[in-house]
């Protein structure tokens, strides 16, 4: 496996007012949304993407999350979000993401998740299923 080769996207948003709080501060539970939208958008760019998971009837859950704030997000900011694929040869698949301000590149989050591979019955799949070996053979992961 190619573990040198940099898989990412960016995507930059503007934090909207119904996903702030009282204090004028991004709800913590608006962030796996950012998370969602940076995945949505790694697979638009590389082909690695929901509709594709749908196609080979395959699910994906998340099944760790780690969110690490380090500043505040707060109403009309626009920040962008950054998704890296982490090379593994388990059957997962791992990203890490940094949120940060376009201008200055302050980090306001960084986080990690995991997902991994299982069938329309919800049965964990243990080796990597054809499709995602093939889409590593077609990123130069393999």
């Amino acid at each position: 496996m190619n573990k040198d080769l940099v898989l990412s996207a960016e995507k930059q948003f503007e934090v909207r007012f119904s996903e702030v709080d009282m204090m004028n501060i991004v709800w913590h539970g608006s962030y796996p949304l950012y998370l969602e939208d940076a995945r949505e958008a790694f697979g638009a760019k590389y082909g690695l993407s929901y509709q594709l998971y749908i196609k080979e009837r395959t699910l994906v859950p998340i099944v760790e999350m780690t969110l690490n704030y380090k500043r505040a997000l707060r109403f009309g900011m626009t920040p962008t979000i950054k998704i890296t694929y982490r090379p593994t040869d388990s059957a997962k698949i791992i990203f890490d993401y940094e949120i940060y301000d376009s201008e200055s590149g302050e980090i306001y989050l960084t986080a990690h998740t995991v997902q991994v591979f299982m069938d329309m019955d919800n049965n964990l799949l243990w080796y990597s299923p054809e499709f995602y070996t093939e889409w590593k053979k077609s990123v130069g992961l393999i």
